[in-house]
């Protein structure tokens, strides 16, 4: 029935930041979209970002997310450039169960202490 993800919403405190820090972080790709919403792109697929309250049907709060996205760099490119960036590692690399078998991750924090995990098959 599912193909696969489109795009995520993380609700955020302030757009302009939590897109830097995932141009700067991920090197993905910032967009904005109706009425001036914001975004950042990678592959086929996009987080959008919106404010606490934004979205009525959405009741999820500022830093209640967390992701796992798939690098094609090693891991150890991966860690480089998020050291490059000032991005701290909260955990990792460890080993862990993905989708399509074992995994190797690093986690960070975003702004708004969302988990992000970036992992390597």
């Amino acid at each position: 029935m599912i193909s696969h993800i489109d795009h995520i919403v993380l609700t955020v405190a302030e757009l302009d930041r939590s897109v830097q820090f995932y141009k700067r972080a991920l090197n993905m790709e910032e967009l904005t979209f109706s009425n001036g919403r914001k975004a950042v792109k990678f592959g086929n697929q996009k987080i959008n970002f919106q404010l606490l309250g934004q979205e009525p049907r959405n009741r999820a709060r500022v830093g209640s997310g967390d992701l796992c996205l798939i690098s094609t760099w090693s891991l150890d490119k991966v860690l480089s450039h998020l050291s490059e960036a000032g991005i701290e590692i909260v955990e990792g690399p460890v080993q862990k169960s993905g989708a399509n078998g074992p995994i190797q991750s690093v986690y960070f924090l975003d702004p708004d202490s969302n988990l992000i995990e970036v992992s390597v098959y």
